[in-house]
C-alpha cells in the first residue's frame, strides 16, 4: 500500500540532490499506484485521500517552477479536489491555493489565513510565505515563524531567498544582503552561484562594488558543474526551459553584474569586455535584454564613445517595458546632451519628465535646465534648475545655476553654487573636480579676495586634472597667482 508521506520523503531526498527528474518520477509512480482504487466507481463518487495527498505534494513541486508552471499547479490542485473533496481543508492545499492566486492576482489576492500561516506543517508555512511575498505583503511574509532547519533541504535556501526578497521590498538592503549570503551557503552548485549573484546585485546597489566583484569571482567557479539548475532561482519562482539555456543565461547575468561592479570601480575598459560577453550569451541562449543594452550605453558613455552609446540606448528603448522606458529616455537624453545635441536631448528628457512614477524627475529637470542653458534660454534654464534644486537634484542643478550666474556676471552667486557642488559631490568625482575648477576661476575673476581658498580650490582641481586637459595650464596659472597674493599678504601681516 502506497503511503503519501513516505513518498514525499523519497521525493525530498531526490530534490536535495537536485534530481528533479527522479522526484517527478517518484510522485508519478506513487500516484499511478494510488489511483486504481478509484477506477470504475462512477464519476465523482470515488474518493482516494492518498492519491489526493500525492497530488498536493506534486503541486508543491510544480510551485517551485513559478509562473511558468501555474497551469500545472492549478490542474494538480483540481485533480486533488476531484480525488478527495475534503482535501480543500488541508493546510498545504490551502497554502498552495493562496500562492497560485497570488501569482495570478498579485496584491488583489486573498492572503492565506492565520491558520495556514501558523500551521504545524512547515512546508505549508513556506508556501504561505511565498503567497504573501507575491501579493506584495513582505512584512506579513517575514512575520511567519519558520526556521530553515524545519524544512526539507531543497526549500531551505529558497526560504532565505524569499525572505531576502521581502527585506529588499521593504528597503532593508543590508538584511537582504545577509539573507542572500545565507541562501548561498545553504544552496549548492549553480543555485549557490545565482544566490551569490543576487547578493552581488544588492552590494552594487549599495555602493560596494569591490565586495561584489570579490564574491562574483567565487561564483564563476561554480559554472560548468554537472548539477542541474534547480527551479525558482533568479527571482523566487522563475525558471528557464533547458539546463543549457539556464546556465548560459545565468552566466550572462554574471557578466552583466561584473560589468556593473567594474564600472563603479572606474574600470570601464574591463567593464566593456564583460558587457560584450553578457550580450553574446544572451543572444546565444535567449534574446537581447534591456538591462544589458542600457549598461552597454552607460559604459560606452564613460569611455567617451557617445555615438555608440546613443545606439545602445536606442536599442534599450526598443527592448524596454513601459516601466523601464523613462530610464532609457533619460540616459538617451543625457548622451545626446553630451554630444551637444540639446534640441534632441530635450525631447527625450521631456518624455521621461512626463512619467509621474519615474524616481529621477529632479535630475531630469536639471538636465532639461542644461539643455535650455546651451540653447541660450537663460530664464527657462534658471527656472528649471531652481525647481530641480528644490526637489533634491543639488549637484546638477547647482552646476547649471552657477553657469547662468556667471553669464549674468553675478560672481558671488556663482561661487556659492560651485562651492555647494564641492560640498555635495563625492570626492574625486567629475562633478567635484568641476566644482573646484569653477570655484577657482570665479575667485580669479573676483580678484582673489580670499587667496587661501583659491589656492585650495585650484590645488584640488589641479591634482585631478590631466596635463592634456586645457584646464591644467589655467589652473597652474591661477594657483601661482593666488600663492603670490598669499605671500604678499603674509608679508604685510608680519610687518
Amino acid at each position: 500500500m502506497i503511503d503519501a508521506d513516505t513518498t514525499w520523503q523519497q521525493v525530498c531526498t531526490a530534490l536535495a540532490g537536485g534530481d528533479y527528474e527522479t522526484a517527478f518520477g517518484v510522485l508519478s509512480a506513487a500516484l499511478d499506484e494510488a489511483m486504481p482504487a478509484v477506477v470504475g466507481k462512477g464519476k465523482g463518487a470515488a474518493v482516494s485521500p492518498v492519491a489526493a495527498r500525492i497530488c498536493v505534494y506534486l503541486g508543491s513541486l510544480h510551485a517551485l517552477y513559478g509562473d511558468g508552471a501555474a497551469e500545472q499547479l492549478e490542474a494538480t490542485l483540481a485533480e486533488a479536489r476531484g480525488l478527495n473533496p475534503a482535501v480543500v481543508s488541508e493546510v498545504l492545499y490551502l497554502a498552495l491555493s493562496a500562492e497560485l492566486e497570488a501569482r495570478t492576482r498579485g496584491p488583489e489576492a486573498v492572503p492565506p489565513s492565520e491558520a495556514v500561516r501558523e500551521a504545524l506543517d512547515p512546508v505549508a508555512r513556506f508556501h504561505a510565505l511565498c503567497a504573501l511575498a507575491l501579493a506584495e505583503q513582505p512584512q506579513a511574509a517575514l512575520d511567519i515563524h519558520l526556521g530553515a532547519g524545519e524544512l526539507p533541504p531543497h526549500l531551505r535556501w529558497r526560504l532565505r531567498s524569499w525572505q531576502a526578497d521581502c527585506q529588499e521590498q521593504l528597503g532593508h538592503t543590508a538584511d537582504a544582503i545577509n539573507l542572500y549570503a545565507e541562501a548561498a551557503h545553504l544552496a549548492s552548485g549553480l543555485d549557490r552561484a545565482v544566490m551569490i549573484q543576487e547578493q552581488a546585485a544588492l552590494l552594487i546597489q549599495d555602493g560596494q562594488p569591490e565586495e561584489a566583484k570579490k564574491i562574483l569571482d567565487g561564483a564563476r567557479l561554480l559554472y560548468g558543474s554537472k548539477q542541474a539548475i534547480n527551479p525558482g532561482q533568479i527571482n523566487p519562482g522563475q525558471i528557464n526551459a533547458g539546463q543549457g539555456e539556464d546556465e548560459g543565461l545565468n552566466l550572462a547575468t554574471w557578466h552583466y553584474l561584473r560589468a556593473q561592479a567594474l564600472l563603479q570601480m572606474d574600470q570601464a575598459d574591463a567593464a566593456y569586455e564583460m558587457i560584450r560577453e553578457a550580450d553574446r550569451l544572451e543572444r546565444q541562449y535567449g534574446t537581447p535584454g534591456y538591462v544589458v543594452a542600457l549598461l552597454s550605453g552607460q559604459i560606452l558613455s564613460h569611455l567617451g564613445q557617445q555615438e555608440k552609446a546613443i545606439a545602445a540606448f536606442e536599442d534599450a528603448l526598443k527592448l524596454a517595458e513601459d516601466s523601464d522606458r523613462p530610464y532609457a529616455n533619460h540616459e538617451l537624453g543625457v548622451a545626446l546632451l553630451d554630444m551637444d545635441r540639446p534640441v534632441e536631448a530635450r525631447d527625450r528628457l521631456e518624455v521621461a519628465l512626463n512619467e509621474p512614477d519615474y524616481p529621477y524627475q529632479p535630475e531630469v529637470l536639471a538636465d532639461i535646465a542644461e539643455c535650455d542653458y546651451r540653447l541660450g534660454r537663460m530664464p527657462e534654464a534658471q527656472l528649471a534648475a531652481e525647481q530641480a534644486l528644490a526637489q533634491g537634484a543639488v549637484i546638477p542643478a547647482s552646476l547649471v545655476l552657477g553657469s547662468v550666474a556667471l553669464d549674468y556676471f553675478q560672481l558671488d552667486e556663482a561661487l556659492e553654487h560651485y562651492e555647494r557642488v564641492v560640498r555635495e559631490a563625492a570626492p574625486d568625482s567629475r562633478d567635484w573636480i568641476i566644482g573646484h575648477q569653477m570655484a577657482a576661476d570665479v575667485m580669479a575673476q573676483q580678484g582673489f579676495p580670499n587667496p587661501a581658498a583659491a589656492v585650495a580650490h585650484a590645488q584640488q582641481a589641479l591634482d585631478n586634472t590631466p596635463e592634456s586637459d586645457d584646464w591644467h595650464g589655467t589652473l597652474q596659472d591661477l594657483l601661482a597667482r593666488a600663492q603670490t597674493l598669499m605671500g604678499n599678504q603674509d608679508g604685510r601681516m608680519l610687518n
